[in-house]
């Protein structure tokens, strides 16, 4: 449970690194703070569709999903000298039906934006993973955490395309943690308190 305003709260401060490690997510906890530094991936719609497709066909992904975290994200064109352009979230919801496959195969970790269906939910739980939230609306923020990005699979796609980025105390919050502890229901429940 979050501190009340004007607390300490940095025992609430975690920093992790990617790939994940699934004893490290099962001590997560809704509404902690979390760091990440490592390697995670970038994918939206188009590129999801693109992997249960190749799912369905018996193929491989493009990227092995195994204990790594997929950032719900398609960055605008970068500045001279930086890695990514602006690096906010999009909406999670999008991504639902097709991400409990990926869970079932190790996905670990999720970085959107808003509330995610009770199908994903119960695949967070049935595989120990995590869905963080991003804060919206701060994507030159967050792009600061970016250190270097590149497409690996799926370029035709433009600004969908899965990249892989290498990131420096990405900031996020843990909103369903492994235990399918919701963030967005118990923080409504305690402002009605």
């Amino acid at each position: 449970m979050p501190a009340p305003l004007g607390e300490d709260d940095s025992e609430m401060d975690r920093h992790i690194h990617a790939p994940l490690d699934a004893e490290e997510v099962r001590g997560l906890h809704a509404g902690d703070y979390v760091y990440v530094t490592g390697t995670i991936y970038t994918a939206r719609d188009a590129a999801h569709k693109r992997m249960q497709e190749a799912l369905d066909r018996g193929e491989a992904l493009p990227i092995a999903v195994k204990n790594n975290v997929i950032y719900y994200m398609g960055p605008s064109p970068a500045r001279e000298g930086r890695p990514i352009g602006s690096a906010g979230p999009t909406t999670a919801s999008r991504m639902d039906k097709y991400t409990p496959a990926l869970l079932d195969l190790g996905l670990l970790g999720m970085i959107g934006k808003g509330k995610r269906s009770a199908a994903v939910k119960d695949a967070i739980v049935r595989n120990g993973a995590v869905y963080f939230a991003a804060v919206g609306g701060a994507g030159a923020l967050l792009s600061k955490a970016v250190k270097a990005s590149e497409v690996v699979a799926y370029d035709d796609l433009g600004t969908e395309a899965i990249r892989r980025l290498e990131v420096e105390n990405f900031p996020a919050i843990v909103v369903i943690d492994a235990a399918g502890n919701d963030l967005y229901e118990t923080a409504i429940e305690e402002y009605r308190m």
